[in-house]
């Protein structure tokens, strides 16, 4: 186990040791220390750490690497390939929890509701201070890959009044539960655009300078996929022009942000910690998932 985002391991050394297994889990999860101790392993579970061709050929005996949530990108998915290495994820993860997230912030920068609580607590009492608010009902949520957790956004969406539009290069045209399928331009010109694409070589600053102008004027950007979507740069050039009003960001290019990262010093930027996933609902059924997967493909379930 290359790394964990819960208190301990308690949960998978007893389910583990019921079947037999032995639980190795690293201390640092840096590339060095998985190498040395890759070498005896039949599987690999693994939350953010980065699992590279180097590890994975110092590992002869394994049979699988399963990630402890939805994306792979921090898996060299092309070398495991070759080497005949079963990747796996767990796709039904943090449905409600991200898709509660993401809208979540859609909402707070629509009602400037960060704002008006500093502003309150600190003493003022300007309901103007923020610039207008505009009724939610038949604003326009641009949604930005459309698989389980962009779907979910898009329904709770609906139910605010939101008129939702999505782009995905699968997505047939016409409507999909009330979704109308459009271009990735036309999805741009949202009031709110929300990211929900996985991170890929082609996805990669799949958001840049040109892409945040074609956003409309004053809208707000929304991501709770992976930071690296978006060209941090180039979006916080748009931040700071005004061009874009204010975005709700849970993932970065880096992470931990560092200290005094400029993202941190706008005034309109609503930040949260990687965090949307969190709950004990969502993190016991996602070992219990992962485990399953990686014991049935190293035959010990």
């Amino acid at each position: 186990m290359t790394d964990f985002a819960w208190p301990s391991l308690e949960p998978e050394r007893r389910i583990l040791a019921e079947i037999g297994v032995e639980v190795v889990v690293a201390e640092s999860g840096d590339e060095d220390e998985l190498v040395e101790l890759a070498g005896e392993v039949d599987a690999i579970l693994t939350n953010w750490k980065p699992v590279t061709e180097r590890v994975l050929r110092s590992a002869p005996r394994c049979l699988t690497v399963a990630r402890y949530g939805v994306g792979l990108d921090n898996i060299d998915v092309t070398a495991a390939t070759e080497l005949g290495i079963v990747v796996s994820n767990v796709p039904d993860f943090c449905v409600d929890e991200v898709s509660d997230h993401a809208l979540a912030l859609v909402l707070a920068l629509s009602r400037h509701i960060v704002d008006f609580a500093h502003q309150t607590s600190t003493g003022g009492w300007d309901h103007k201070a923020f610039g207008e608010m505009r009724r939610l009902r038949g604003q326009t949520l641009g949604l930005i890959g459309f698989g389980r957790i962009s779907r979910r956004v898009a329904a709770k969406a609906q139910a605010f009044g939101f008129d939702v539009l999505a782009y995905s290069p699968s997505l047939t045209p016409g409507e999909h539960d009330g979704v109308r399928a459009a271009s990735f331009e036309e999805v741009l010109g949202s009031s709110a655009v929300s990211l929900h694409a996985p991170l890929t070589p082609t996805t990669r600053h799949l958001i840049g300078a040109d892409q945040l102008a074609m956003m409309r004027p004053g809208a707000f950007l929304v991501n709770t996929a992976r930071g690296a979507l978006v060209d941090e740069a180039a979006m916080i050039a748009a931040l700071k022009s005004g061009h874009i009003r204010h975005a709700g960001l849970d993932v970065f290019a880096t992470e931990p942000l560092p200290p005094g990262h400029e993202l941190t010093t706008l005034p309109n930027v609503t930040l949260s910690a990687h965090s949307a996933f969190r709950t004990p609902e969502a993190s016991e059924a996602l070992l219990r998932r992962a485990l399953d997967i990686a014991c049935k493909v190293a035959g010990k379930a």
